[in-house]
């Protein structure tokens, strides 16, 4: 996928994520987070908070929809959100130890 680059004011963001049924608590939550990263996320990372805040793809699509990309964007985003969850999941199962004792 070709990197770009997509902006929303921060007001904008904020009447989207309303509009989708996120608390005020968790749209500070993730502008504070937002913030600590400069005002930058990529599309991977933005989708899996809002998952983690309770999101659905549903909701995460039309947000991304507010700030320009279409759905074969989107879909290639929802697709590398799967992938890195599995790679993370094989990872856990790779980092497992066993020790044997005597």
């Amino acid at each position: 996928m070709a990197e770009s680059y997509f902006t929303i004011p921060r007001n904008e963001l904020r009447k989207v994520l309303l509009s989708i049924g996120m608390e005020d608590k968790s749209i500070l939550s993730l502008f504070n987070m937002l913030n600590k990263a400069h005002r930058h996320i990529n599309a991977i990372s933005f989708v899996t908070t809002l998952e983690r805040m309770g999101g659905t793809r549903e909701k995460s699509a039309r947000v991304l929809r507010k700030l320009g990309m279409d759905d074969v964007v989107i879909a290639n985003v929802f697709r590398m959100v799967d992938e890195s969850k599995i790679d993370a999941e094989i990872g856990r199962i790779y980092d497992a130890s066993i020790d044997f004792g005597d």
